[in-house]
């Protein structure tokens, strides 16, 4: 028999207002095991729920049904370390936690994250991936955000790969829905050379390397690489580096309890020896960001450097929630310093991956709740007619 974890809670108007927040977690049916998604990521989530006040629970797309009272979830018993099924009021907040893109892209779930976009009583946050190329765009809208940018192309004939080359003979050609930096590889042009296009291909955890003597060889072999999937073209930046490894930065920015953006941490990527990108999936390791900078730049130097990193990410969150035309609620970012300490945008993740760094990871589960109870006082204060 399924419990009811919220028994005590009666649905009458009078209590609404006595009543625990309800925070759903979103993902979709998996035939194995009950719900996909990253389970150590639910269960912190659900305990840090708990300690901020909120009933928290898991619910797929299929059982968050938004016309019923009470829905089937999945909440996390810490005793016996074992997922529960049980009967659970209608959320508040759904935070979209839907794994992959292409089921994101499954009718069924976009018809019902739309739904929840509409629903009245309801605040959905962060309502689906990012596509680079939209980002891309998004950022060169805007004159304070577009400096950041390195110059990115759509990668859509031969033509243009070449129109790149010409212009930046270091490029990076990247899945436009890409991940964890799979299928990223990088051309340098070296004119002198016999063979001179040399094509870098990011494998597991290192990175193989073509000589190619003629353009059309080049164009051929990234064409079969690339399998048929959209890919941009990046100039390629020339990234500060430690001990002769390069490296890049991970900032995570988050809404707060007055709902404004804040940067809840950065962490630093050290390139693998052999690998092109600093994805630790792909060899590459977590440092301390001053650390790396004051190796490559001394103190001084690295301390401004910090303070530009810190105001170019919260510059440019805001620019990408502006022009996503939703309320998005945390995203994380890939910036690079380059070798004379400009700071360059790489990438964002709506659905951040967690951060390995144990003071970054505890900020980052507090502050989706403070910024849920901003979101429910916003939502009193409409409803009373404050604006």
């Amino acid at each position: 028999m399924m419990h009811h974890p919220d028994d005590d809670r009666k649905q009458t108007a009078a209590d609404t207002t006595a009543k625990r927040p309800v925070f759903a977690i979103l993902t979709i049916d998996d035939d194995v095991q009950l719900f996909r998604g990253n389970r150590s990521n639910f269960a912190d989530l659900i305990r840090t729920g708990r300690e901020h006040g909120f009933t928290t629970y898991v619910v797929t797309v299929s059982q968050l049904r938004l016309t019923k009272p009470r829905v089937v979830g999945y909440t996390f018993d810490e005793s016996t370390q074992t997922w529960k099924k049980g009967l659970f009021p209608l959320p508040d907040i759904v935070y979209n936690r839907v794994p992959m893109r292409e089921d994101e892209m499954k009718p069924a779930v976009r018809r019902k994250i739309a739904a929840c976009l509409k629903h009245p009583h309801i605040r959905l946050f962060n309502p689906s991936f990012f596509n680079k190329w939209s980002l891309f765009e998004w950022l060169s809208m805007s004159k304070t955000t577009r400096p950041y940018i390195p110059v990115t192309r759509r990668l859509a004939s031969r033509e243009s790969l070449r129109r790149m080359l010409k212009k930046h003979p270091f490029l990076y050609l990247k899945p436009v829905s890409g991940k964890a930096g799979v299928g990223i590889m990088s051309v340098r042009l070296y004119k002198e050379k016999q063979l001179p296009y040399r094509l870098k291909l990011q494998q597991k955890k290192r990175s193989r390397t073509f000589r190619c003597g003629t353009f059309d060889g080049l164009w051929n072999r990234i064409r079969k690489q690339s399998r048929g999937e959209r890919y941009i073209a990046q100039q390629g930046i020339e990234l500060a580096a430690y001990a002769d490894r390069q490296f890049d930065l991970r900032v995570l920015i988050q809404k707060n309890q007055r709902g404004q953006w804040d940067i809840s941490g950065i962490g630093a990527r050290l390139a693998g020896s052999r690998s092109i990108t600093t994805h630790v999936p792909r060899g590459g390791s977590i440092e301390e960001p001053e650390k790396l900078l004051v190796g490559s730049f001394g103190p001084e130097q690295a301390r401004k450097i910090l303070a530009k990193v810190k105001s170019a990410a919260l510059l440019i969150a805001r620019q990408i929630e502006r022009a996503s035309g939703h309320e998005l609620g945390e995203m994380s970012m890939d910036l690079g310093v380059d070798k004379q300490g400009n700071i360059w945008f790489f990438e964002a993740n709506s659905k951040p991956m967690k951060f390995d760094e144990p003071h970054i990871r505890q900020k980052s589960l507090e502050r989706i709740f403070q910024y849920s109870r901003f979101l429910l006082r916003q939502k009193k204060r409409k409803k009373a007619g404050v604006v």
